[in-house]
């Protein structure tokens, strides 16, 4: 009897990669594919429950510890970018790039049939052994659109297509169809130093990107036709790669405030009562909720007394967002959250946070668009919008479809492997 398809699943150590790959490990092995997901001991032990009807025969969890760095760089513990400050996340790829040699011997041992990949991992195809590969993307398709093909990544393409962060700030020249892509001047700056410089694991993240484009037989994105069909369709004529939509991989829903602030506390902060004002909590504890650290968002968002959600623009957080037909104010603060910004907002599903050159806003500019959004009749469309939205993202149904069709296609591209 035929076995089962076998996949090994790598993400990033970023629980904003890591839950996307751990969604669709779900969706895999609803659809009778044997996952191998795998990531360090503490990133396993934090992640969600498994759904009732998805079995561990089904989605195998491996723990792969970090090597631990000359010098220890990293605090006592940390195993994703959650855990460090964000100046040392260098060090965590440093990190994670010293777990090329154990992975190694876990593909040899397990012998899959496919292997997915965040874009960290670019030594990949150096240890697969001839096993395919495909590349995960948890981002947008839009956002990639923007970064472009591999040859506008590498070390000669970003000296001749992005000279300096002024060109991040016009829409792509590849780019074919009117389009608000584009970083403001107080985003730019900031981008091009994170994605295209250099950082203490000797290679720049742009550089990661392009290898593993370079080296993976597909694209697969957290996205649909339905929401980012041109973009989908220009990124693959763009890398000349197959590119899969996996659907938007919506969580499963809870079975069943004015304002509720969920915050993580700064660095800086040794305690968390430095974090708020002198008397905040006491002020607005009639009104609204503080909490520190981790919240149950979906659960949250499930509640009908929710009017709008005010929050960065993270991809994951859009899907998980937009599924219960919450309008968005947004206010987009690092890597791809300004382009899905531009996005939400050219679809009229959002409203931005007016902010001066710099990138400061006040309190002021957050009333007015949360007023905008939620009571005003300027924002009666977009309101209207986002329940549309919802029929769309909240689809289990075409989302499952997407899933089963990348799952058809992985059955039908296995290669011969050369494990000796």
């Amino acid at each position: 009897m035929a076995r089962n398809l076998h996949v090994v699943m790598l993400p990033w150590s970023a629980f904003g990669h890591i839950i996307p790959f751990f969604h669709l490990s779900v969706s895999l092995a609803r659809n009778g594919v044997h996952v191998t997901f795998v990531s360090t001991p503490r990133n396993i032990e934090r992640l969600p429950k498994f759904p009732p009807d998805v079995s561990n025969s089904r989605l195998d969890l491996v723990k792969l510890p970090l090597p631990q760095l000359e010098g220890n760089p990293l605090p006592e513990g940390a195993e994703a970018s959650v855990d460090i400050p964000f100046e040392k996340i260098q060090y965590q790829k440093v990190a994670f790039d010293g777990l090329k040699h154990p992975l190694e011997q876990l593909i040899i041992s397990e012998s899959p049939d496919w292997i997915i990949i965040d874009f960290v991992s670019h030594w990949m195809v150096e240890i697969a052994r001839g096993i395919p590969i495909a590349y995960f993307c948890v981002f947008s398709a839009a956002s990639n659109v923007f970064l472009g093909p591999p040859e506008s990544l590498s070390n000669d393409g970003v000296k001749r297509l992005r000279p300096s962060s002024e060109s991040l700030t016009v829409q792509p020249p590849w780019v074919d169809f009117p389009s608000s892509l584009a970083l403001h001047g107080h985003e730019s700056a900031h981008f091009y130093a994170g994605f295209y410089g250099d950082n203490a694991s000797g290679i720049s993240d742009a550089c990661r990107v392009a290898k593993v484009l370079q080296s993976c037989d597909l694209v697969a994105f957290r996205s649909c036709m339905e929401y980012e069909g041109k973009y989908l369709k220009l990124y693959e004529k763009l890398i000349h790669k197959k590119v899969i939509p996996v659907g938007l991989l919506p969580p499963d829903r809870p079975e069943g405030l004015h304002f509720l602030w969920a915050l993580r506390r700064p660095i800086w902060a040794a305690h968390e009562d430095e974090v708020l004002p002198d008397g905040f909590v006491e002020r607005t504890c009639s009104r609204g909720i503080v909490c520190m650290g981790w919240v149950p968002q979906m659960e949250i968002l499930a509640h009908p007394s929710i009017g709008a959600s005010l929050f960065h623009a993270g991809w994951g957080s859009v899907i998980e967002i937009l599924q219960f037909g919450h309008c968005l104010v947004i206010l987009p603060l690092i890597i791809d959250q300004p382009l899905n910004a531009r996005m939400l907002v050219e679809r009229g599903l959002a409203i931005e946070v007016e902010r001066r050159g710099d990138g400061s806003f006040t309190g002021n500019e957050i009333s007015t668009a949360l007023r905008l959004a939620m009571v005003s009749d300027e924002g009666r469309e977009l309101r209207a919008n986002a329940r549309d939205a919802a029929k769309m993202f909240g689809n289990h149904e075409l989302h499952q479809q997407y899933a089963r069709k990348f799952v058809e296609y992985l059955k039908n591209n296995v290669r011969k492997k050369t494990l000796d």
